[in-house]
């Protein structure tokens, strides 16, 4: 299985995203510069978190127009795995990949620290390795994570079972119905403001974030058939 993980100018959680593949799954992973046009030979694409284009105009405004996002939209309407984190989040909603907007945090402030998680939906390929109800130490790192969206869009996120995570207890930014992250319909997109790819070892505070990158993994291997692995 192939991994990808996004470069923009102002990506800051790329390396720790690379590390995260490698430690995880011990796939193969490239780092991929925002001006390439063709992402064709992976099968899993993360949108890392930092802040491209240093966030001028709004967070993934900027980032919505480079080059590789054409290529980026062509792998999520092939079914490829696509994930992004933090500003990865912000970037997917402006490229219409996930519905919604990310706004300033309910506090005007910048937040940083551990937060409990509850998995709403395990029925995609990220979550295949964790239990509905199950709650996660995963840390975020944001100043606009207050996830938005109509009441028509919540409803349709809601009865198509596309919340996959909400905070449990505080609610750090203010995100309408607590979400925390979302998919596609089809599952194969996620966005979530949380960081997993810092939460993949006990010496980081928690590795409930390593099962993430198992259940991708776990999920491409048996689409794929024992034959496909590498």
């Amino acid at each position: 299985m192939n991994f990808a993980v996004l470069v923009f100018p102002g990506s800051n959680c790329d390396l720790d995203c690379y590390k995260a593949v490698e430690e995880t799954t011990g796939q193969p992973v490239d780092y991929v510069w925002h001006t390439e046009t063709d992402l064709s030979k992976y099968d899993c694409i993360i949108v890392p978190g930092g802040f491209s284009y240093g966030d001028y105009l709004r967070c993934g405004a900027i980032a919505r127009f480079a080059p590789i996002m054409n290529a980026l939209v062509q792998a999520a309407e092939a079914g490829k795995y696509i994930i992004g984190i933090c500003n990865g989040f912000q970037i997917l909603t402006e490229a219409g990949l996930l519905p919604g907007a990310l706004r300033r945090n309910k506090t005007l402030k910048f937040r940083c620290h551990a937060a409990t998680l509850r998995v709403e939906n395990n029925s995609n390929p990220f979550m295949k390795h964790y239990a509905v109800g199950e709650e996660i130490n995963i840390p975020i790192a944001h100043g606009e994570g207050n996830y938005y969206c109509d009441e028509a869009t919540l409803k349709g996120l809601q009865d198509h079972n596309q919340i996959v995570f909400r905070y449990a207890g505080d609610n750090p930014n203010g995100s309408i119905d607590d979400i925390a992250g979302i998919c596609n319909e089809a599952g194969n997109v996620l966005g979530m403001m949380p960081h997993p790819e810092r939460a993949i070892h006990t010496l980081l505070g928690s590795e409930d974030g390593k099962r993430m990158f198992t259940s991708i993994l776990s999920t491409w291997r048996e689409k794929h058939g024992a034959a496909a692995i590498g």
